[in-house]
């Protein structure tokens, strides 16, 4: 008997050969993996084919679609649902579980939200701030919308912080994903830096879409839109993970995950308050 998820998973990838290998061996119950790379220079690709992944190679034009929409309407799916990780996330066992049970009959949901656990300087998180993404979902019930983001600096080939655009009701899975990026520090400082202008961008045009970014509690969004207008929302950030979600329970590793979040939220700020004075200015 096939046992196979009937699931199309798709990778984002690009140089990403130390957390790749890792990424794909969670995936292994899977009916399909497409590995979609942006020209990698390392081996990448010779360890996604390699697995019996397909590779795809993806080079964007500047233009929309960007790479996940592109996937969408580009790949050769076999099956209608699709799940969306970058190489340095996994599934643990039980979320493969509930995945198969959940999409085995056909569930009255078009899409999941996952939640996720952190590996962070060493030790997996238990506690602190979560973030929730809509990974998993109907391709022909899901789209990643266009942002007006192509003159932001610094901007890329991947969509933002944002969810895709679901057309029926979205669930919550119970089990987590984990994020273990193996690449050094430095890598995920410098991609706070991008995420944060792009969003400080977006945030001035107007055009951040809270709904699509959101998980689907209301007193969440709540919280994300207030804490939007506080001049000190890096500070606020900082307390809600460390303190109110626990984070200090994790040690030294929530102190400074807690302290990230803080200085990526306080960078969001500092960024309108330039554009603006410069604006003002010209």
């Amino acid at each position: 008997m096939n046992n196979t998820i009937p699931v199309s998973v798709i990778i984002m990838t690009k140089n990403e050969q130390r957390n790749i290998a890792k990424c794909l061996r969670s995936v292994s119950d899977f009916a399909e993996v497409f590995v979609v790379d942006s020209n990698s220079s390392d081996d990448t690709c010779k360890i996604a084919e390699a697995t019996g992944a397909s590779v795809v190679n993806f080079t964007w034009n500047g233009k929309y679609p960007k790479k996940k929409q592109w996937c969408l309407e580009n790949l050769p799916f076999s099956y209608d649902w699709v799940l969306y990780l970058d190489a340095d996330e996994e599934l643990y066992p039980g979320l493969v579980d509930e995945i198969r049970a959940r999409l085995i009959p056909a569930p009255a949901e078009t899409g999941f939200f996952v939640s996720y656990d952190y590996a962070f300087l060493g030790k997996t998180l238990k506690h602190g701030h979560r973030i929730y993404k809509l990974v998993l979902f109907n391709r022909h019930q899901g789209r990643f919308l266009d942002y007006d983001d192509l003159d932001v600096a610094n901007m890329w080939e991947v969509e933002g912080h944002y969810q895709p655009k679901l057309a029926g009701k979205a669930g919550v899975l119970k089990n987590r994903m984990l994020h273990n990026d193996q690449d050094p520090l430095y890598h995920f400082i410098n991609k706070l830096n991008k995420y944060s202008d792009w969003e400080a961008a977006l945030r001035i045009k107007g055009t951040l879409r809270h709904g699509e970014q959101a998980a689907l509690s209301p007193l969440r969004l709540l919280m994300q839109r207030v804490g939007d207008r506080l001049p000190c929302r890096g500070a606020a950030m900082f307390c809600y993970s460390y303190i109110l979600k626990l984070g200090i329970l994790d040690g030294k590793a929530g102190l400074y995950y807690a302290l990230v979040l803080a200085y990526y939220h306080s960078f969001i700020n500092m960024k309108i308050f330039e554009t603006r004075h410069r604006n003002s200015i010209l």
